[in-house]
């Protein structure tokens, strides 16, 4: 692995898992520069052209595919260049996993599960505005198939207190990653 590389912290749970509110701790509680980066992030800059996608101008499940190959291809580019990384993401296919595993192969990636149950998920997904019913249950059912992680966390427990689970265990962290033997 070049020293120059980013190191990657990785967080793979379902959607309202509480992935962004552990990101967003960590990135200000860790002693080094990280990058939180997100397939939400890209959403909500307005990346995608949304209003033409909603009216049906354009079809998602043509652009889906090209949206997200984009998105795995460009995290190794960060790494390469240096920067550290927060991932938050959904895996939501073996293709996925077997892409994500190939590009970030060359990279210090801690792989973080978060774990919720169906229960909460579904609460919390009826919450937010922006997130159709029914995709918790759905990863609830994807996200963690065959999955083996450095660290698992249950997304119930405080925020602070996982984000603390993380630094810690990360700080103790060894070679190679769970990510890296999948």
């Amino acid at each position: 692995m070049h020293q120059k590389y980013g190191k990657i912290i990785f967080l793979n749970g379902a959607s309202s898992s509480g992935k962004t509110s552990i990101a967003q701790l960590l990135q200000q509680k860790i002693e080094e520069p990280f990058w939180h980066i997100s397939i939400d992030h890209l959403r909500d800059a307005g990346v995608l052209p949304l209003g033409r996608i909603r009216s049906g101008e354009f079809k998602w499940s043509e652009l889906r595919d090209s949206f997200f190959s984009g998105f795995h291809h460009s995290l190794p580019q960060y790494a390469e260049a240096g920067n550290n990384l927060i991932i938050e993401h959904i895996i939501e296919t073996k293709e996925w996993k077997e892409l994500l595993i190939e590009l970030l192969k060359p990279f210090d990636v801690y792989f973080v599960g978060l774990h919720c149950t169906l229960d909460e998920l579904e609460r919390r997904e009826k919450l937010r505005p922006n997130r159709p019913i029914g995709d918790a249950r759905k990863d609830f059912e994807n996200a963690h198939l065959h999955m083996r992680y450095d660290l698992e966390i249950d997304s119930m427990r405080p925020v602070e207190e996982n984000v603390d689970l993380i630094l810690s265990s990360w700080r103790q962290r060894s070679s190679p990653s769970a990510f890296n033997q999948l």
